[in-house]
């Protein structure tokens, strides 16, 4: 275990084990390695992608299959012997959030650029998807017509 020193949750023990690794970083963000997971809220589908070397860096993540039921893409045979990924199941994608100026009504989920994470190893990277119809803007409440 490890203290790290963050702004939204104070000090907090991480569990070596439980630390994602982004060797390129992500980007915008190339010199942040290392991250850590933390639930929103219990049986919450967001989560808190924490830097930690950065104590104000935090990235609001979900699963983006529970708001976009039809999304999928393929991971490049590359990526996939790159992190060791030697199955489906040791996948998980995320997708990073925004909210903009604070409205959850108008919060966006980056389907263009996936994070992929090897849960078997705890290696990651942000994948940007070539010639993808996804935007990096999709709502995750549309409004519904006639609403």
């Amino acid at each position: 275990m490890r203290k790290v020193n963050t702004v939204r949750f104070g000090e907090i023990d991480v569990d070596e084990k439980k630390i994602l690794h982004f060797k390129e970083g992500i980007p915008a963000f190339e010199k942040e390695h290392e991250f850590l997971l933390i639930p929103f809220e219990d049986d919450s589908p967001f989560f808190f992608m924490q830097s930690l070397k950065s104590p104000d860096l935090a990235f609001l993540v979900t699963s983006p299959f529970i708001f976009f039921p039809d999304y999928s893409f393929e991971i490049d045979d590359d990526i996939m012997k790159e992190f060791d990924i030697k199955a489906q199941e040791d996948l998980m994608i995320y997708s990073i959030l925004t909210v903009p100026n604070g409205e959850v009504k108008k919060m966006t989920a980056n389907l263009m650029a996936p994070v992929v994470i090897n849960s078997k190893n705890m290696q990651g990277k942000q994948v940007v998807l070539d010639k993808s119809p996804y935007q990096t803007k999709h709502l995750l409440f549309p409004e519904k017509e006639g609403a």
